[in-house]
Formats: C-alpha cells, sequence, structure tokens
C-alpha cells in the first residue's frame, strides 16, 4: 500500500513538473510579435513555428501508444513535428512560410494533443507494455521541453529586436572585476556518469554507465575566458593567424567570413553587445560566448588548452579529500546563492559573481551563466545502451563531430545541472550560451 502511494505521490510530482515545464515554453513563445513566428532566426534550423507543434508532438509521440493506448487524431501533424534539425551537413532549409500549416491549426493540434496527454495520464498507470518506466518517459518528456526552452532561446537571441516583445532587463549584479588566475588541481579520480542500478535517478542513454577516470594534476583558469580578455585575443590578430585554428576551423571561419564572436557587433566603432531585447556597450566581465573553433583557436594563442570532461569534473566536483560531491559547492540543491541558472536571467553575470557556488578547490561559476567547451569529443561511455524508445538520442552524434560542454548557463534548468548531464554541439555552431576556460597540464 505503502509502494503504491509512493508511485501515486511521483506521479503527481511528475505530472506538476509537466505543467511548469510547458508553461516555461509557452512564455517564451509569447516573446515573439505573432506575425514573426514564421521567421526563421538562425539559417540552421526549423522556423519558429515547427517548434510550437514540435514540443507537443513530441510527448504525443513518446507516450501516444505505449503509455496511454491512444490512436493519433493527425498523423500529418505527428510526422510534420516530429524531428528538428542538427546544424551539421546537408546544407541549409529551404521551405517558405507557405510551406506550413496555419498558426491556428498549429495551436488547434497542439491544443487537441494537450488534453489528450492530460486526460490520459491523468489515468494512466505510467508503465508501458514494453516495460518502460512510464516515470522515465515523463522525465524525457519533460527536460526535452526544457531543453528547447534553452535552444529556443538561443533562435530567439538572434531574432531582430523589434519581432519581439521587449521584457525588462533585471538590475545588473555590480561586482568587483577579479583579476584572471589559476588553481592548481591535484591528481585525482573522476567520476563520469550514472550508475545504472541508481533506479531512483533519471538520466539520459548517455549518462550511462559510471566510468572512473584517474586525472593528473592540472592547473585551471578559475573563472571563464571573459570577454575582456577575448579582446585582448582579437587584438592580438587571433583571427587573422591560421596556426591558432585547426584547418577545418579556418576553412569554416574564412568561408563564412567569422571575425568577432556572433553576439558582439559594431556600433559607432566600438564593441556591444546583442542582450536578447537590446544591445548594450560590451560588458566586460561577462563570460565571452564563442563557438568550440573559437575557443580553441583562444586556448593555442594563451600557450594553454581547452579542458577535457574528466579534467571539468575533477575541478568542479572533486575535493582535496578525494571524494566527490554532487554540486560543485556540495550537497545542497541549486538555488540563486550558487549560480545564475534555472531561467532566473536573460543573460550572463559577471564571472566570480556567486563565490557560494565555488567548488572545494575554489574554481567558480561552473553551473551557470554559460556552458563550457570541453576538448572531448562526444562520445559514449562504456557500458553505453541507447534508449529503445528513442536509440537516436545520443547514438546519432556519436559521429566525432560532435563536442561536450559542462556546466550551464542562465536558461538551463536546475534539474539538468546534475553531475552527470552531458550536453554537446558541433564545433562551428555560435549561437549557443557557450563559454569556457583553458588548463594547463
Amino acid at each position: 500500500m505503502l509502494a503504491a502511494q509512493g508511485r501515486i505521490e511521483i506521479q503527481h510530482e511528475l505530472l506538476a513538473r509537466l505543467d511548469q515545464a510547458r508553461a516555461e515554453t509557452d512564455r517564451l513563445f509569447d516573446h515573439v510579435k505573432p506575425e514573426f513566428l514564421y521567421e526563421r532566426p538562425i539559417p540552421e534550423r526549423h522556423r519558429i513555428v515547427f517548434y510550437i507543434g514540435h514540443l507537443e508532438a513530441f510527448d504525443w509521440n513518446l507516450l501516444r501508444e505505449s503509455v496511454l493506448g491512444q490512436t493519433s487524431f493527425h498523423s500529418e501533424f505527428d510526422n510534420l513535428f516530429a524531428f528538428g534539425i542538427d546544424p551539421v551537413g546537408g546544407g541549409l532549409p529551404s521551405d517558405q512560410p507557405s510551406d506550413w500549416p496555419s498558426l491556428a491549426q498549429v495551436r488547434e493540434y497542439v491544443s487537441q494533443v494537450r488534453q489528450a496527454l492530460d486526460d490520459g495520464l491523468a489515468a494512466a498507470t505510467l508503465t508501458d507494455p514494453a516495460g518502460h518506466s512510464g516515470n522515465q518517459l515523463l522525465n524525457v518528456a519533460i527536460e526535452h521541453r526544457l531543453m528547447h526552452a534553452e535552444t529556443l532561446a538561443y533562435m530567439l537571441h538572434q531574432l531582430p529586436f523589434d519581432q519581439k516583445v521587449k521584457k525588462p532587463r533585471l538590475p545588473e549584479l555590480v561586482v568587483p572585476s577579479v583579476e584572471p588566475r589559476m588553481i592548481e588541481i591535484p591528481a585525482g579520480a573522476a567520476t563520469l556518469g550514472l550508475a545504472r542500478c541508481q533506479t531512483d535517478l533519471f538520466g539520459w542513454d548517455n549518462e550511462y554507465e559510471t566510468h572512473i577516470i584517474a586525472v593528473p594534476s592540472f592547473s585551471i583558469d578559475q573563472y571563464e575566458v571573459t570577454n575582456r580578455e577575448y579582446l585582448q585575443f582579437m587584438n592580438a590578430g587571433g583571427y587573422e593567424n591560421p596556426p591558432l585554428w585547426r584547418e577545418a576551423d579556418w576553412k569554416w571561419k574564412t568561408q563564412h567570413n567569422i571575425s568577432h564572436p556572433v553576439f558582439w557587433n559594431r556600433v559607432n566603432g566600438e564593441w556591444h553587445y546583442r542582450t536578447m531585447f537590446e544591445s548594450v556597450p560590451l560588458p566586460f566581465d561577462w563570460p565571452v560566448y564563442v563557438s568550440h573553433a573559437e575557443a580553441s583557436a583562444y586556448a593555442r594563442w594563451a600557450g594553454k588548452a581547452l579542458a577535457s570532461e574528466a579534467q571539468w569534473h575533477r575541478a568542479a566536483y572533486g575535493t582535496p579529500e578525494g571524494t566527490e560531491r554532487p554540486y560543485p559547492w556540495g550537497t545542497e540543491a541549486p538555488d540563486r546563492r550558487f549560480g545564475n541558472f534555472d531561467f532566473e536571467s536573460w543573460e550572463p553575470t559577471p564571472v566570480g559573481a556567486f563565490r557560494q557556488g565555488q567548488s572545494a578547490f575554489g574554481v567558480g561559476d561552473l553551473l551557470g551563466n554559460g556552458w563550457e567547451w570541453t576538448a572531448t569529443v562526444f562520445a559514449p561511455l562504456p557500458g553505453f545502451q541507447p534508449f529503445e524508445f528513442y536509440p537516436g538520442y545520443s547514438a546519432n552524434f556519436f559521429d566525432g563531430e560532435h563536442y561536450i560542454m559542462k556546466g550551464g548557463s542562465a536558461r538551463t534548468a536546475a534539474c539538468m545541472l546534475r553531475r552527470s548531464f552531458r550536453n554537446w554541439f558541433q564545433p562551428h555552431y555560435q549561437y549557443v550560451y557557450a563559454g569556457f576556460r583553458c588548463v594547463r597540464n
């Protein structure tokens, strides 16, 4: 009886979290003026209207048959909105706004799907015939939506200001500038991944199985590289120096005329920063957001390197005593004392603003304020098994063309700040809220 009651409570908690995630994405679309919902702010991505349908179609396709035992009422839209685009190869999409259904049709589909899901989930036992845990599938639906709440922000960031509903900026944190310094990390172990026996914890397929790596001693930047530091690299001719770039990165930079971070722009001869709703003078103490290619070039210029995934883990979660923490600051759940994350802000904050979030070694800003590129190519951990219900989630990207990012940004949900979470993007994608810090081995 108690076990059944516990399952019911967990189910209610998950359904409440799904509602919260829906509210987050609903608010996001409200920031776009309706007449611009068919725009494509990032050339490699679908038009905005696709994502309005996609979020519901994903949940529906995931849960409709396996958990709810329901049949489709609009299979054409189920397929149309099923899959997004990974911006690697294959050319740019060429569809026109007229190729898509009307906004009224999309909204009606979303409304019908959401109602069918809510009615079905309220009565479901959350165990599907294939033996998958319904709780696992609900976690997939929740985190998939929250991931899009972040990646959609990347898209909307590139939308012209006059096509958005402007929101007031939060008061800027005023913190003393920090001097760049490196921190010595002694040799020790880094535990990547989750143990499959931890059935009470959710993880995506690429987070399994637990893998312990011995990490030699190294030094790491205390904070992410700032706009001020990156400007020094630019002023030193970093974008005109081929030896600093891999051959493929130099070719990309040259073909696309890349000469500065995509969030920067010139105004009357001075560098400005494109925030979500306005352009402001370049905030020197914010972390710089760049592609992996740009981050790697800076690291070579500085005589350093990007951290490996294992080095990043060691600096973030290790301790001088040899134990490891669930979060850099300890065991407390993430909250606003520890970093800039969980949709608290649209923009970065100055590095060093959250001293309570430092790791045991004194490394700061590890969670939130910008993902951090690593030197590690995205690949399976030993013991990897793809999700049967979503086999391509990770496996489709084990192609040597994607790099792991760790940490999180201001738009990363708290649930994805867990130690085992792995994000990834290809090296020439500039639009992600991602910075970096360097190491010396």
